[in-house]
């Protein structure tokens, strides 16, 4: 019999370094996890997942078994094997929404191609984030994930088109929710950067603050405590690159050394590596 052939694309890059076996996991996971805080997914945690899920727990799974399949999720998540990821996230429910959610989204931003593609992946992001909101309300996590999905979606649009949907208020809505339950969660304070800046940049100043309480100094001050709180991602130093172009267009150098700053970190995983080579692509 046939076996049917994958639509997700290959990470382009397989390198050993990505490959976090055995106990090797946990003794990455704080700098694997700097920029989004995920807890790492041992037996306590997933017997805290499977309460807080409550009838929304994957039936019959052990908070032992849990663990493990999460673990394994994530190792193929940050070995790039991100399909996997997402088909052993999503089996386990809102559960798994975090690992899932991450999967989908890191691989529909760099290695999707077709830009309906796209959009369908974001919003299935942003679906799965509303499964993990109403399942798992307290979980940082899960609001940052919806946020992701929305906001890569409403890129996908066109910020005025997102804008008319309503979506900036959605998003924003939820990163303001994940950084109450974790204010240092480092990829939300970067999101929020960017949503003041793309906002401010689309509409202009005074009307982002008066019709959508956007800000140039809250991108500012957002993208700052990004810096501070994960200075070794890779992304934080790209998309500070990208605030820079969207506030200040001509201030094309200080956007250049910004990407090159995302070049010279070191990855430790396929996302990270992912998000170097879209900074290098910026400034080849």
């Amino acid at each position: 019999m046939a076996t049917k052939k994958s639509t997700w694309t290959a990470f382009p890059s397989p390198n050993k370094a990505f490959v976090y076996e055995g106990p090797a996991l946990a003794k990455a996971w704080k700098s694997l996890h700097t920029g989004d805080g995920e807890p790492y997914p041992d037996d306590k945690r997933a017997a805290q997942l499977i309460k807080a899920a409550g009838k929304s727990a994957p039936k019959g799974v052990s908070a032992e078994d849990l663990a493990e399949q999460l673990q394994s999720a994530w190792r193929a998540f940050h070995a790039g094997e991100f399909e996997q990821a997402y088909q052993q996230g999503i089996a386990l429910g809102p559960v798994g929404a975090s690992i899932a959610a991450k999967a989908m989204g890191i691989h529909a931003t760099y290695l999707v191609k077709k830009a309906e593609d796209k959009l369908t992946r974001f919003q299935e992001v942003a679906e799965i984030g509303e499964q993990a909101v109403a399942a798992l309300p307290k979980e940082a996590n899960s609001h940052y994930r919806l946020a992701f999905g929305y906001g890569r979606y409403g890129q996908g649009l066109s910020i005025a088109k997102a804008l008319q949907m309503g979506l900036a208020g959605k998003v924003k809505t939820a990163l303001d929710t994940c950084l109450k339950l974790d204010p240092k969660h480092a990829e939300a304070h970067l999101a929020s950067a960017l949503w003041h800046a793309e906002i401010v940049n689309k509409v202009g100043s005074t009307l982002a603050g008066l019709t959508y309480g956007a800000k140039r100094k809250a991108a500012e001050e957002h993208m700052m405590t990004a810096l501070k709180l994960a200075p070794n991602m890779p992304i934080v130093h790209a998309e500070h690159a990208q605030m820079i172009l969207l506030l200040d267009a001509d201030d094309e150098q200080a956007a250049a050394d910004a990407f090159e700053r995302a070049t010279r970190v070191k990855a430790l995983d396929a996302m990270d590596f992912l998000d170097a080579r879209f900074a290098a692509d910026q400034i080849s």
